[in-house]
């Protein structure tokens, strides 16, 4: 095992969220607020830190080999997250260390879970590193590191292949540093956009950087107690919907769509079906609503539609609490915690693709029990699928469910209302932000105690990671030479 390369490494990235630390220290000085010191000392520490580990390496061995990337790529979110709540702590702002690494896992991992009470209340700063936080974690902070920092040497697939979310991580390029580099490049295009799209529809320039960084995180963390709800406009919450859309498409398909390969992407079998997920299930929710409550039609429209992109996303963002809808509908919107984004998006969940490839598997399991000599290979956009795919896809579903089943009832154990512990650990290992019961929309989780936090903590790390990277770790074949 390589540890010299790992630490050189985790040098490094803490100089990359040295520098974002910084970046919130001037959003501090603008606005005047309370938390300029604590931006400036926690700064200082990462950077300090990180040179420091950057020059006592500095003559490690450049390979990277598998274990050096899960370890590097699982350890990362850890230690971010522990540097990264600093400025919570000596600020003030979330005095408790469990309280505030809560917050900052639940940021970096795009999970947007809050423990915060009066959002509005905060400095600027302080919300400016919440969506910066999310920023970061959505295209993912190896990704990034692949993109700014020549430090890699040899095995950067390694590392991509541990973070990029999806069954079958993309390449746009053969070279993997060009491909992060086009990643970035294209959701930064898309951040500044949805930026100026917010800002023209009357957002202020503040509230409208912070949320387009967590609209394309996917991430929902906001400057308001009432989430997007805070504004009555329909063109923003239009402007969101079709940001956070785009958020949990494959970006290896706005990279097509961007130069001009439309039809690539109208021909991709998950973009076919993630639209057709959010055009059934919004239509649904849509007539519900429709049927049960006082809305007029429009309003009803903009809820469902939403509220389904927002969930499926994993965005988690609210425009109505959809815990006071008809329990029908509720059902629903819970199991579309269970969906996902696109493979190679910024969403998290299960992805679109895995629940494509286990409705197929399962339709021709069933020909092929009708027809047993006949070879029916599982396809997916016109190729047969490999049979190891196919195996990953099973297994990523099982673990999936066994995983939120088992943390379901022990979860009982520390919160025993079972409507919010099924909510609670559905959104954290989906990373999806909002829950069921005390936990929803209109709710947090402040109330959760310590021991529950910590656990929610590791599902958000689970989730974002896709499970079997943290999950290797655990396995004592993986530490054997």
């Amino acid at each position: 095992m390589n540890f010299k390369i790992i630490l050189r490494l985790l040098g490094f990235l803490l100089l990359v969220e040295g520098i974002a630390m910084a970046l919130a220290f001037f959003v501090a000085l603008i606005y005047g607020g309370y938390d300029q010191t604590a931006f400036l000392i926690s700064s200082g520490i990462a950077i300090g830190l990180g040179t420091t580990i950057g020059f006592l390496t500095r003559k490690a061995n450049k390979d990277i080999g598998k274990k050096e990337g899960y370890i590097i790529v699982s350890s990362v979110w850890i230690v971010f997250s522990f540097f990264g709540s600093l400025p919570y702590i000596i600020s003030g702002a979330i005095p408790n260390f469990t309280n505030a690494f809560f917050e900052t896992i639940s940021g970096f991992t795009t999970t947007g879970s809050s423990i915060l009470a009066d959002i509005e209340a905060l400095p600027h700063g302080i919300l400016f590193w919440r969506s910066i936080t999310q920023w970061l974690g959505g295209m993912g902070i190896i990704v990034l590191s692949l993109a700014i920092l020549p430090v890699f040497g040899i095995g950067g697939m390694q590392l991509f292949m541990a973070e990029v979310p999806g069954p079958t991580p993309d390449k746009i390029s053969p070279r993997i540093r060009q491909t992060a580099k086009t990643l970035w490049v294209i959701y930064l295009g898309f951040t500044v956009s949805e930026m100026l799209l917010l800002w023209l529809g009357g957002m202020s320039i503040f509230d409208a950087v912070c949320h387009s960084f967590t609209t394309m995180a996917t991430g929902g963390f906001s400057t308001k107690q009432a989430s997007i709800a805070h504004w009555s406009s329909p063109f923003i919450h239009y402007v969101i919907v079709i940001f956070m859309f785009f958020a949990g498409t494959n970006f290896t398909l706005s990279y097509m769509a961007i130069n001009g390969k439309f039809k690539h992407v109208f021909k991709d079998e998950e973009f076919k079906y993630y639209g057709l997920f959010v055009l059934g299930f919004t239509l649904i929710i849509f007539i519900g609503l429709l049927v049960s409550s006082q809305t007029g039609v429009e309003e009803s429209f903009r809820n469902s539609l939403f509220q389904v992109v927002s969930i499926i996303t994993t965005t988690g963002y609210a425009t109505a609490d959809y815990l006071t809808w008809a329990p029908i509908l509720i059902f629903i919107i819970f199991g579309l915690f269970f969906f996902g984004g696109s493979a190679g998006s910024t969403g998290g969940g299960m992805k679109i693709m895995r629940i494509v490839l286990l409705l197929k598997n399962s339709y021709y399991e069933l020909r092929r029990i009708v027809h047993p000599q006949a070879i029916i290979p599982v396809k997916f956009n016109n190729h047969s699928v490999d049979a190891k795919i196919i195996t990953n896809v099973l297994a990523f579903f099982m673990f999936y469910f066994v995983i939120f089943g088992a943390s379901t009832v022990i979860f009982t154990i520390i919160e025993p209302d079972i409507e919010s512990a099924m909510g609670a650990v559905a959104t954290s290992l989906g990373n999806i932000g909002p829950g069921l019961g005390n936990v929803g929309p209109a709710e947090n989780f402040l109330h959760v105690k310590p021991v529950g936090k910590w656990f929610l903590s590791f599902l958000m790390l689970l989730g974002r990671l896709e499970l079997f990277t943290v999950l290797v770790l655990f396995s004592p074949s993986f530490w054997k030479e």
